[in-house]
């Protein structure tokens, strides 16, 4: 799995693209039109947390998972020390209780580069989820990966840092290895290298809804990024809305 080291430092302000606020209405509208009206949800890859203080605002008890340390530190700082965040790997998914629905948002899942580990982390939030619970995830498709993102490169600035982004994309498997140079600006003028690899695969529609089915979900609908409307040929990215098919009987015998 990739990990985010001196990323994490950085992540906030490469990430301006993303509009945290929208999105959360978005998965919440998502929640309402397949019947669920979360009070709990949990983030899983919550990153540094700005989508859970989105999801905060309109009123919903939330847990943040994420497996870097530096990510959480960081949403530490947003969220306040009352917030309930765990440093786990999403393949160990593992909690106190149930919560009412979970998210899975920015591609995280494509950081798992083998079927086995996507399944992994379905078959524990299966566990975590309330019977007909929902979980909503996103993923980057295999058009993304081999038509935009490739093997090309990228350059961000922003003040006092720059990033070089280069790719290198594996057609068989749908892979892209990523590269990412950081050089940050410091008091004397002088810049710093920082250097962080990151590794992703694109899955296709199908595989994700078997690798579902295979582990106790439903998939209810599968919707282009940020639409109720089916992705087309072009899409870049894919979000699926599946419902946990787990019975309170099952979930009572720990099934």
């Amino acid at each position: 799995m990739s990990g985010y080291g001196d990323f994490s430092a950085f992540y906030d302000v490469l990430m301006t693209d993303v509009d945290y606020a929208a999105r959360a209405e978005y998965l919440l509208r998502l929640f309402d039109r397949h019947g669920a009206k979360p009070r709990s949800i949990l983030d899983i890859a919550c990153g540094s947390g700005s989508l859970l203080a989105e999801l905060q605002k309109h009123g919903v008890d939330t847990i943040g998972v994420d497996g870097s340390d530096a990510m959480l530190m960081r949403a530490r700082e947003k969220l306040g020390s009352e917030a309930l965040l765990l440093e786990q790997d999403m393949c160990e998914l593992d909690l106190y209780g149930t919560v009412d629905g979970a998210v899975c948002t920015l591609d995280s899942l494509n950081h798992l580069c083998r079927t086995e580990q996507i399944a992994e982390v379905f078959r524990r939030a299966r566990l975590f989820v309330e019977p007909n619970g929902l979980l909503i995830f996103d993923v980057n498709t295999i058009y993304k990966h081999r038509e935009v993102l490739g093997d090309t490169a990228f350059v961000a600035e922003q003040a006092g840092l720059m990033c070089v982004w280069r790719n290198h994309y594996l057609p068989r498997t749908h892979e892209v290895s990523m590269l990412l140079d950081f050089f940050v600006e410091e008091a004397d003028g002088s810049y710093t290298r920082y250097e962080d690899t990151v590794r992703e695969r694109a899955y296709s529609e199908r595989t994700l809804r078997c690798l579902l089915a295979e582990t106790g979900w439903e998939t209810m609908a599968v919707y282009g990024d940020m639409t109720t409307e089916a992705p087309t040929d072009t899409c870049e990215r894919m979000v699926f809305v599946a419902r946990n098919t787990r019975t309170v009987e099952q979930a009572q015998k720990g099934e």
